[in-house]
């Protein structure tokens, strides 16, 4: 976070934004909220937090191009790779077992629950398998809902898919990306959930939530991993981000199972 006039002001930017956009800031550390807000300063006239402040209140498409900066929407088609074949396993020792629901969240723009889906597919879950994404983001969901994504000068959505053995069984390709087939999009559905104000979801196998708690303040993130807890079946799984830890107090229900790719399963 830079000294744009002071912390002051910074924190009354932090208030407007809890108290006039309900976004509850006081749940993200300052680091994280701190970089969202210089990023939109940038891209404005504004050269301060107190003159950024005076933009909000006065300029609504501001506000919501703000709240949807702010919401945690880096991803990509098998993010971390090495992580992936941890993850294949889990889905069919699941599959093994029966019918396997799979939560992805905070989902983004969808390419973590596709990806999910395809590992399924592959090792041949079929029918057998269904995948929530959940995000609070409705912008985000929308995008993860058409299943259509680009590639950019720096991303080849291609490469993103390198780990998929058959990778036209699973998506068409388009002049500048691809478009995941109906195949896999009839096992992935999406909805809004927020991971810190909603109740917790129930009766999963699989609950990935990757590369989230990294942004939330260090007050908020057992909160967060119970609710994730709370999801999974006896037996199930959870996958955490690479840099993520499972709580001491909650490794007496879990078990580690890869630490290096943050697995652990429910006992």
């Amino acid at each position: 976070m830079k000294e744009r006039s002071g912390r002051a002001d910074f924190a009354r930017v932090r208030r407007f934004l809890a108290e006039e956009l309900d976004f509850e800031s006081d749940y993200y550390d300052d680091a994280y909220l701190g970089r969202r807000v210089d990023a939109r300063i940038r891209r404005t006239d504004a050269d301060s937090y107190a003159a950024y402040l005076r933009l909000l209140r006065r300029d609504a498409a501001e506000r919501e191009a703000v709240l949807d900066s702010l919401a945690v929407n880096v991803t990509g088609f098998f993010r971390n790779p090495g992580v992936w074949e941890g993850i294949r396993d889990v889905l069919s020792d699941c599959g093994d077992r029966g019918r396997t629901r799979v939560w992805s969240a905070p989902c983004s723009d969808g390419r973590e629950s596709y990806s999910l889906a395809m590992c399924a597919l592959e090792a041949g879950l079929g029918t057998r398998v269904s995948v929530l994404g959940t995000d609070i983001d409705r912008g985000a969901l929308e995008n993860a809902r058409q299943g259509v994504y680009r590639s950019t000068r720096t991303k080849s959505i291609e490469e993103e898919l390198e780990p998929i053995r058959d990778l036209d069984a699973y998506v068409e390709r388009t002049d500048d990306g691809v478009r995941v087939t109906d195949r896999v999009r009839r096992r992935v559905s999406f909805e809004r959930h927020d991971l810190l104000r909603d109740d917790p979801k129930r009766g999963f196998d699989l609950v990935c939530c990757r590369n989230f708690l990294i942004y939330i303040d260090a007050e908020y993130k057992r909160a967060v991993i119970e609710n994730v807890a709370a999801a999974v079946e006896a037996g199930g799984y959870v996958v955490l981000g690479k840099t993520e830890r499972m709580p001491g107090a909650c490794l007496d229900e879990f078990e580690k199972v890869d630490a290096s790719a943050r697995i652990y399963r429910r006992t």
